[in-house]
C-alpha cells in the first residue's frame, strides 16, 4: 500500500473513532463545553490523556506550520480545521497525506 493511501485510510480512522464517543455524548448533553473540561478532567489519567492531546496538537501545528512554508504545501487550514473539530487522529494524518501530495509533484534530487 502507497504512504498516502494509507494516511488516507488512518485519516478516516481518525475521524471515525473518536466520534464514535463524541457524538453519542453530544446526543446526550449536548455542545456543554464546561461539562466536557470537567468530565476530561475528572481524575488524573483523563488529564494526562487531555494534556497530552492539547501539546500534541500545538506541537502538531507549529510543526505543519514549518514544513509546509519549508515544501511549499498548499491546503495546510485544512490540518487547522482537522485539528479544532476532530483532533490531531485526523490532522495528523491529512497532513503527512498532503505532505506526501506535495512530494510526489516535486523532482528527486539525487
Amino acid at each position: 500500500m502507497k504512504p498516502k493511501t494509507l494516511y488516507l485510510v488512518l485519516c478516516l480512522i481518525g475521524l471515525l473513532l473518536p466520534y464514535s464517543q463524541f457524538v453519542p455524548w453530544v446526543l446526550q448533553h449536548g455542545l456543554n463545553l464546561p461539562l466536557f473540561a470537567r468530565e476530561l478532567f475528572a481524575n488524573r489519567i483523563g488529564a494526562f490523556f487531555g494534556m497530552d492531546v492539547i501539546v500534541s496538537a500545538v506541537a502538531l501545528l507549529v510543526f505543519t506550520r514549518i514544513e509546509s512554508a519549508r515544501l511549499g504545501i498548499r491546503r495546510r487550514w485544512l490540518v487547522v480545521i482537522a485539528v479544532l473539530t476532530v483532533g490531531v487522529s485526523l490532522a495528523l494524518p491529512l497532513f503527512l497525506y498532503l505532505r506526501e501530495l506535495e512530494l510526489e509533484g516535486k523532482p528527486r534530487v539525487a
